[in-house]
């Protein structure tokens, strides 16, 4: 186990999963860029530590979304196994991979930007839908699956993606799904929650393969995400109206993004390299 944080930290660490996870699951995500967003703004985890809580909770919210979806009957098997076939693997490949600080911070920081731009879309074509009256346009009827081949690409490339940064993939896959005709909102929102459960279980192989050591905090974490799953998804059942959550979460994800992403610039500007040079010996 690792050092225990600070009181005031893991309270307030805790207390952001219990939310984030309330509010993701209304909206029928697992969490993990929320997550991920609210370690990168309390806490200064190193990027095992974060990649491996993430990926737990979104495990058991995952789990959550997972049984309501399914027993709702809009799981569909023909829609997620070409994609998950090879995501699976290459979940546990990328949970094994460490980036150097440089790239891994950006990176999320990017994860974190695309999260918060899918969110607030999604939130102005649901309230451009209900000003007209209209359909969404993600509940079009479903078109034809890709071919075989494009679908186990795509799943794979996912799948690493996933298990880079700690998340599930199903940011990712929520949206191709959409944009492409391949599968329904609810459809893509079962899918994408499966396709979540099963990168993250394989991503946390990855990890506490090469870092075994889990914070002894994690009971609290995991706790607060059950609880917040289990609020949200059925606040989401009730069809609880998600558009003011949805920009909630954007803007907390938009300022985790710069707090991941400006530390970069600075370990590349000119001054800093000027810096390094100035205190590297002469004839090292």
């Amino acid at each position: 186990m690792l050092a225990s944080l600070p009181i005031t930290t893991l309270f307030t660490l805790t207390v952001a999963i219990l939310l984030l996870a309330t509010l993701y699951s209304s909206v029928g995500h697992a969490g993990a860029s929320g997550y991920l967003a609210a370690m990168a703004l309390v806490t200064q985890f190193p990027q095992e530590e974060m990649k491996a809580i993430a990926l737990t909770l979104n495990i058991f919210v995952g789990a959550i979304g997972s049984w309501r979806f399914y027993r709702a009957g809009h799981f569909h098997w023909a829609t997620f196994w070409p994609f998950s076939i090879c995501a699976i693997p290459m979940a546990f490949i990328g949970g094994l991979w460490k980036l150097p600080p440089i790239v891994f911070k950006p990176l999320i920081g990017v994860v974190l930007a695309f999260a918060a731009c899918m969110l607030i879309m999604n939130a102005i074509r649901s309230m451009s839908s209900r000003r007209h009256n209209a359909p969404s346009t993600t509940d079009a009827p479903t078109g034809q699956m890709p071919p075989l081949g494009l679908s186990l690409i795509a799943g794979g490339l996912l799948g690493l993606l996933a298990g880079l940064t700690g998340t599930g993939g199903g940011i990712f896959l929520s949206p191709l799904l959409i944009l492409c005709g391949w599968a329904d909102a609810k459809r893509t929102a079962a899918v994408s929650i499966v396709f979540v459960l099963v990168n993250s279980l394989a991503g946390l192989g990855g990890v506490i393969t090469e870092y075994p050591a889990l914070p002894s905090e994690l009971p609290w974490y995991i706790v607060a995400a059950v609880i917040g799953g289990l609020v949200g998804s059925w606040f989401g059942a009730k069809q609880l109206r998600g558009n003011g959550i949805r920009i909630l979460l954007a803007i907390v994800l938009l300022i985790a993004a710069l707090k991941m992403i400006l530390p970069a610039f600075k370990l590349t500007s000119p001054d800093s390299a000027a810096k390094v040079s100035m205190t590297t010996p002469s004839g090292s």
